[in-house]
């Protein structure tokens, strides 16, 4: 492999990716709670394997192994999510914190920056607590789900900010939303289709939003549109009560392939920027330009919620950087019925018969990088924001049918890199700010729904002892990580750049100075509440002693006998009268004056 020309920043992270649900296992240890993927992996007619992820690679206990592993491959950060019922194990804001489960990731996160490796961490990689979907509907409940995913948010910062400066809110919210309301493909397999989503036998026994089994034609929207809103609220936390001593980055990652028109006839060419739309505009737009894409308010009318100014305000701007998870190109068509896919067709097909590219173990991959590069560039060009690639990798066809000596020389998947590498190298030369590359993945792992049929790891995972095989794709990832990856002395030198101590110092002085201002102010304001209130009980208790004087006086006057032989009084001289010209509210009944 030839030096590359190009120059990375000197905060570039390159490393691998994995998710709790689909490495830990142990998921009744350590006081974890039940997430919706537990049962649902249970069930051998939801995975095509008919296999659970309840070891699934067995990382809980074997986490040393595989940092080990991730400094023998060069990285230089890992990214990983955080498993929600393991840290509240019943998921809600009034619910107890598993401090077992802070343990456990407070020392893995150690044990990473002891091997020189920076974490990378999302809060939501698809586990949501089973009790949170049982309770109150989980993503359905805007309300409730938002307010326990800001408190869950607020937790891992409190726990791991002090070592964490890179966090993701939420992992693929598309994937949440379509496959798990809408193709009832992933948990909690909700969508209209009564065969893969049967009504509940009991439906007074369950929340009301839970009483069917789902509508694909609503459901998907209105959790997407809870996704987007938790995501804004766990930043807006992180912003006002951490970033600013952590100081870290916060985002979201989503997931999004490239589109191009199978042709360029008038109904077919503008099918792939309505593609973009309803993968990658669904989220991103109301983000970053604060709109939902109008083809999806063309295409969907009033199931597309809508967001109140106050929202739109918590919602726009919630991204430090863009996120990016993404594996294929792909050609459009019109004449759909998906509405998930914004009624476009999809095909790997060209209009000459050939394929696009090479075909992966999934049906919806193959590998083609100009792709990948032109999605770069798309999406620098759109939303202007620095872009992390967090997932990108390749299922090769088969692999799992080949012995472990044949599975490691995985050829396909070594072409899919170098390729996607050398277009992420010319996207940065044209200009486009690229300041990450997470391959998808460390290791073999649960794939979903795939079980362990598809394999995407560089490290070859035998399933019955555990072990892990380095295969040709790790081997080449690491020349190219040691070849491109920042040297620590570069990356310490850009931090400092960035974070000197004098600058430093200088911010907490101001935010000192500007804290003190305000008690000052908040003080004064208390003096000055306090005084209206003294003078507010000074003018009553006046007012109170003036009122008895008069009830005082009154009752004299009309408790005087009339004396039988003297004359009869004038009114100037009568006590009532009297009585009544001293208040300012009575006439004066002599004045002469009209």
């Amino acid at each position: 492999m030839a030096p590359s020309r190009t120059k990375l920043p000197n905060t570039f992270l390159g490393g691998f990716a994995t998710a709790a649900f689909q490495i830990e296992g142990a998921i009744d240890e350590g006081g974890r709670g039940k997430s919706i993927w537990d049962d649902f992996a249970r069930d051998p007619t939801r995975i095509d394997d008919g296999k659970n992820a309840d070891v699934a690679t067995d990382s809980y206990h074997r986490f040393k192994q595989d940092i080990a592993l991730l400094k023998s491959y060069g990285a230089n950060s890992y990214r990983f999510s955080l498993s929600w019922p393991r840290i509240i194990p019943l998921g809600g804001r009034n619910d107890p914190v598993n401090e077992a489960g802070i343990k456990f990731y407070s020392h893995f996160i150690d044990e990473l920056l002891a091997n020189g490796i920076t974490p990378f961490v999302t809060l939501y990689h698809w586990d949501l607590p089973q009790a949170l979907h049982d309770r109150y509907g989980g993503w359905l409940n805007k309300e409730e789900i938002s307010l326990d995913f800001e408190h869950y948010a607020r937790i891992c910062f409190q726990h791991f900010g002090d070592r964490v400066q890179n966090w993701l809110t939420l992992n693929e919210p598309w994937c949440v939303a379509a496959h798990g309301y809408g193709y009832a493909k992933f948990a909690p397999g909700r969508s209209s289709d009564r065969k893969k989503s049967p009504d509940p036998a009991n439906p007074s026994a369950v929340h009301p939003l839970l009483r069917t089994g789902g509508n694909s034609r609503t459901e998907p929207w209105i959790v997407g549109h809870s996704l987007i809103l938790s995501h804004a609220r766990a930043v807006k936390v992180y912003r006002e009560e951490f970033q600013a001593r952590q100081k870290g980055l916060i985002a979201i990652t989503l997931n999004g392939d490239w589109y191009m028109p199978w042709d360029n006839s008038p109904e077919n060419a503008p099918t792939a920027q309505i593609a973009l739309d309803f993968h990658i505009g669904w989220f991103a737009d109301p983000i970053y330009l604060g709109r939902y894409p109008t083809s999806m308010k063309e295409q969907l009318g009033s199931r597309l919620p809508t967001f109140t100014y106050e929202e739109l305000a918590l919602v726009k701007g919630s991204s430090d950087f863009y996120g990016m998870n993404t594996y294929t190109t792909v050609l459009t068509k019109a004449g759909g019925t998906d509405e998930q896919q914004g009624k476009t067709l999809y095909t790997f097909t060209r209009p000459d018969g050939t394929q696009l590219g090479t075909q992966a173990q999934c049906g919806w991959l193959q590998a083609y990088a100009p792709g990948f590069k032109s999605l770069l560039k798309y999406v620098w060009a759109r939303y202007k924001k620095p872009i992390y690639v967090t997932e990108n990798g390749f299922a090769v066809m088969k692999e799992n049918e080949l012995p472990i000596e044949q599975a490691i020389h995985d050829t396909d998947r070594v072409d899919y890199f170098a390729n996607n590498l050398q277009a992420l190298l010319e996207a940065v030369d044209e200009g486009v700010a690229i300041n990450s590359y997470f391959a998808w993945s460390l290791l073999d792992n649960f794939e979903w729904a795939d079980g362990y049929v598809t394999r995407f790891g560089v490290t070859y995972t035998n399933y019955d002892t555990m072990e892990r095989t380095p295969k040709d794709s790790a081997r080449f990832l690491a020349k190219w990580y040691k070849q491109n990856n920042p040297s620590p002395r570069d990356s310490m030198k850009e931090k400092a750049h960035l974070y000197d101590e004098k600058s430093l110092q200088r911010r907490h002085k101001e935010l000192d100075a500007r804290e003190a201002a305000i008690a000052k102010k908040e003080v004064q304001l208390k003096i000055r509440e306090l005084d209206l209130l003294e003078l507010s009980l000074k003018l009553r208790e006046e007012k109170l002693e003036w009122r008895e004087h008069i009830v005082e006086q009154l009752e004299a006057a009309l408790s005087t006998p009339p004396a039988n032989a003297s004359p009869a009084p004038t009114a100037a001289s009568s006590p009532v009268d009297s009585l009544k010209s001293e208040l300012p509210y009575f006439p004066n009944t002599t004045s002469s004056e009209p």
